[in-house]
């Protein structure tokens, strides 16, 4: 079977730490152990989010600002991609028992330059600060802010629909000669066509549509995304909350199309798991990591599939 499973941020990085790196090693070393028990002789695609490490590094720079140039966000792309796969390699390889080679790709992604979240940035990155420091940054480097609902400012940047994995030939080839490959981290490094070129834009890709992207490329069997609760729910966090076993996409695009999903949470999961079923006929699951060989083998999570 050819498997993609997109790992959440929790696979990396909890809620409530720092993101030390005896912190980031622990998290990651028990990721593996979960991977490792699931994927078996498959061929197999990992992918990861970035959020809190983007985020971390673009902080860096600013506080670094005076003595070292500040770097557009599709480095920080590349470097975080850098950063978490060789975490993600070197925990998976041990786990395996050096049975597979682990590869970490650095991987591009084409997006529209007229896409319109360009004209209307709204993905948050970075920390919170207070208006005048948004006014400063804004003037220093041409940045927008929004205010945060928990209070001050947070900058946005576009986050354009993902077109085209541009890695995917070489990203087959690995796994057909039995490599694990980790790619898209953090979405992939943002790019525009203009003209024969390639150009990079400050922007960040959503990590889910940019997975569901791959699988489909991939023609994948099945596409996993684990993160941090077990599954979709419907009226989650309230008393009549109630978990969905298998549900077909056409049932979730109603549900999403209610409001059911919010945006900045499980509404990309639940979207990617729609377009990968509904483009291949075969089913997305969405379940949680602490469950994952479960979730991979079908005996866990949410199931997605075609009407």
């Amino acid at each position: 079977m050819r498997i993609v499973v997109a790992l959440g941020g929790n696979a990396l990085q909890k809620p409530n730490e720092k993101g030390t790196p005896s912190q980031l090693w622990d998290n990651v070393r028990r990721t593996a152990r979960l991977l490792a028990a699931s994927i078996g002789d498959n061929e197999v695609v990992i992918t990861h989010g970035n959020g809190p490490q983007v985020g971390q590094l673009l902080e860096s720079m600013i506080m670094a600002a005076d003595v070292y140039p500040v770097q557009t966000i599709d480095i920080a792309d590349a470097m975080t991609q850098g950063w978490l796969g060789y975490l993600i390699q070197t925990a998976l390889e041990e786990a395996l028992g050096f049975r597979r080679r682990v590869l970490a790709l650095i991987t591009r992604v084409l997006v529209d330059a007229k896409d319109p979240s360009f004209l209307n940035p709204s993905k948050p990155v970075g920390r919170i600060v207070s208006q005048r420091e948004a006014e400063e940054l804004s003037k220093r480097y041409g940045w927008k802010f929004e205010r945060d609902p928990r209070g001050g400012y947070r900058r946005v940047v576009p986050s354009p629909e993902p077109l085209e994995v541009l890695e995917l030939p070489i990203i087959e080839r690995l796994i057909r000669d039995g490599t694990v490959v980790i790619a898209v981290g953090g979405g992939g490094v943002p790019l525009v066509r203009q003209g024969d070129r390639l150009r990079p834009v400050e922007a960040v890709i959503d990590k889910d549509l940019a997975s569901a992207l791959l699988a489909i490329g991939l023609r994948a069997d099945t596409f996993v995304i684990l993160t941090d609760v077990e599954g979709v729910a419907i009226n989650y966090g309230r008393q009549d909350q109630r978990w969905l076993r298998e549900v077909t996409t056409e049932e979730l695009k109603v549900l999403y199309a209610k409001g059911e999903f919010p945006p900045g949470s499980m509404g990309p999961k639940v979207l990617a798991a729609v377009r990968f079923a509904e483009a291949t006929g075969n089913p997305a699951i969405i379940g949680s990591l602490d469950e994952a060989p479960d979730v991979i083998a079908g005996r866990r999570g949410t199931i997605v599939r075609p009407p």
